[in-house]
């Protein structure tokens, strides 16, 4: 039996069937392009995460940027970057600014490599050390830069993933970092003692820096406790090479 006109298949568009298949038309189109959009970012993202890392590199010694010069001040200020073993050797098969402390805190210490930053900046030499620990809500981490003598600070950089704004958060604001500037890590017997940021602490303008105290934030305590730890914790892992290079610099002079 003929048809005069071409047969054609009309799903009704009220059925559950229609609804279904559009459902999950939709679905795979919109996962496709947001899987295509984030591939496509991916390579800027990571850019952008390896130029802020050397612009909080830099902040430490005192070097402001923005993204676009980190690059080339990096590489003008930072004259080397060493991974360290547990008894202070150099790894030469790790690139140290690939470590990622965190996963790199998860090993067994004799298996972990500790990154080292040297700067050199008006013929002073500065000595760049990561830090990670945990706030009250989950990771903090930064950078301490020490001076020549190994023991003065000469600045610190703080961030966190999830503390309170207003409270926790304030480790990140420069009022706050610029406490530790000048503070002494070691006491006067050579002991590695570190900052402890302290709500007792007796010097809240940190007029005195030799007491390795700074002012704690108010109603941040835990937080304050988590970078006055992950102070002392990551510097203990490079007391072998600081111990070397004292000796090394005694000799030369």
């Amino acid at each position: 039996m003929g048809f005069s006109t071409q047969n054609r298949i009309v799903m009704n568009r009220d059925s559950n069937s229609y609804t279904f298949i559009f459902a999950t038309a939709m679905v795979f189109v919109v996962a496709s392009t947001l899987a295509f959009t984030a591939s496509s970012l991916k390579s800027l993202q990571a850019e952008n995460v390896r130029k802020e890392k050397m612009q909080n590199i830099l902040s430490t010694i005192g070097i402001q940027t923005d993204r676009e010069q980190a690059q080339n001040l990096y590489k003008k200020y930072i004259n080397r970057t060493l991974a360290l073993d547990h008894h202070g050797n150099v790894d030469e098969n790790v690139d140290a600014f690939q470590i990622k402390l965190n996963n790199e805190i998860k090993k067994p210490e004799k298996e972990q490599r500790f990154p080292l930053y040297k700067a050199l900046v008006n013929n002073m030499s500065y000595y760049i050390i990561p830090l990670r620990g945990s706030g009250l809500w989950d990771a903090i981490w930064g950078y301490i830069a020490l001076k020549s003598d190994i023991n003065t600070i000469q600045g610190a950089v703080f961030d966190h993933k999830a503390e309170t704004a207003g409270l926790g958060a304030e480790i990140t604001q420069q009022w706050f970092m610029d406490r530790f500037k000048d503070e002494k890590v070691f006491n006067q017997s050579g002991q590695l003692v570190g900052i402890r940021v302290s709500k007792t602490n007796n010097d809240p303008k940190d007029f005195d820096k030799n007491d390795h105290e700074v002012d704690a934030i108010s109603g941040a305590t835990i937080t304050g406790d988590g970078v006055t730890n992950m102070i002392i914790e990551r510097l203990t892992h490079y007391l072998p090479y600081f111990e070397k290079e004292r000796t090394t610099i005694a000799s030369i002079k």
